[in-house]
């Protein structure tokens, strides 16, 4: 199977899909290898890795401290591809999206990066800061290794842009359930239900929500709208404390689920 179709297998089973994300670097170079395996162990269906880069617009403060620490220890591009590929030898075959922002992939170069990220094993992307009117070129290389382009909608999209996104995003749709940076909250979205009604009338793609999301009641809560839901600032502030916090935290989402 392709990436393409390692994502859609993932959503494919009757509970809702986990899908955790972690940046690669923290809390350190080793240390964040040993949180996506404990990740694995935990349940997630899916995988985020998150690329570290100095501006992180689309990243609250718990996310934007860890990916810093990250660089300073002393995480590149090349680096996280090549603990991509080990994560890969050791036998883990949980799909991985690459969430990074189009700054690194540029100075990168497009199509070393296509040709490397898929010896890696690289699923799929996650581009915050890449419109479809701009990835033309993304999409290109993604299309000939078939990998997912994976899009984002939030509540503010208008219907035309939810029709667009419906048709572009492969893998599947993430939904940013509220307006803001990524971040634990006290309290979900109650628009959520009603954006996820509104994007579902546009496609039958798998639909996963972040932003927000950081314990099992909250989880289980978007679970009876969603197809996957996404955790992040939660289990990297749980990753900064131990591997044992970050196990409980994905294990009880992931029950929940």
């Amino acid at each position: 199977m392709n990436g393409i179709e390692r994502i859609t297998a993932a959503f494919a089973g009757k509970k809702t899909a986990f899908m955790p994300y972690t940046p690669l670097g923290y809390p350190t170079m080793d240390g964040s290898l040993d949180v996506v395996r404990t990740l694995v162990k935990a349940g997630a269906d899916l995988i985020e890795i998150g690329i570290p880069f100095s501006d992180p617009l689309a990243d609250g403060p718990t996310v934007q401290a860890a990916t810093q620490r990250a660089l300073e220890n002393g995480i590149t591009l090349a680096k996280c591809l090549a603990m991509v590929k080990q994560l890969r030898n050791e036998g883990i075959d949980t799909p991985f999206m690459l969430m990074g922002y189009i700054n690194p992939f540029l100075a990168f170069g497009l199509d070393r990066l296509a040709e490397t990220s898929l010896e890696a094993g690289v699923d799929g992307f996650i581009v915050p800061d890449l419109p479809p009117e701009e990835a033309a070129d993304f999409e290109t290389f993604c299309a000939r290794n078939g990998q997912a382009l994976i899009y984002l909608l939030a509540p503010t999209s208008t219907p035309e842009r939810i029709k667009l996104i419906s048709e572009k995003s492969q893998g599947f749709i993430y939904l940013v359930s509220l307006t803001g940076v990524t971040g634990a909250r006290d309290q979900l979205s109650q628009g959520l239900p009603d954006f996820l009604k509104r994007v579902r009338a546009h496609t039958d793609k798998p639909l996963a929500v972040g932003f927000g999301i950081g314990n099992g009641a909250q989880a289980g809560q978007v679970a009876q709208y969603a197809d996957g839901v996404i955790v992040g600032s939660a289990l990297v502030r749980a990753a900064g404390e131990s591997l044992e916090a970050v196990y409980t935290l994905a294990a009880e989402i992931a029950a929940a689920l």
